[in-house]
């Protein structure tokens, strides 16, 4: 199994990024898909998750209206599209998933900075 994600960088207060996640070695169209994050010196916060066929997504209150998963079972991808980024979305992103044995995979993540 294998997770890549893709597509952080410095963005500027109210500006948007899109992030991806390239699976590999596992039958992503089955899977649900999750984001996750770490911001400096705090925990990892869920962010939201995208079930298997696309259909439904959950998502934190904290950006809820702000940002939106979709997936693309063709391209074994995951996107986490941010709008409206305030400075406290400042982490490294990740993307994860479970197996049905309760393993869970992860990418190395992707860096968001919301700075001015």
């Amino acid at each position: 199994v294998q997770l890549v994600e893709s597509g952080g960088g410095l963005v500027q207060p109210g500006g948007s990024l899109r992030l991806s996640c390239a699976a590999s070695g596992f039958s992503f169209s089955t899977y649900y898909m999750t984001w996750v994050r770490r911001a400096p010196g705090k925990g990892l916060e869920w962010v939201g998750d995208i079930d298997s066929g696309g259909g439904r997504t959950n998502y934190a209150d904290s950006v809820k209206g702000r940002f939106t998963i979709s997936r693309d079972n063709a391209k074994n991808t995951v996107y986490l599209q941010m709008s409206s980024l305030k400075p406290e979305d400042t982490a490294v992103y990740y993307c994860n998933t479970r197996d049905v044995l309760g393993t869970e995979y992860w990418g190395q993540g992707t860096q968001v900075t919301v700075s001015s």
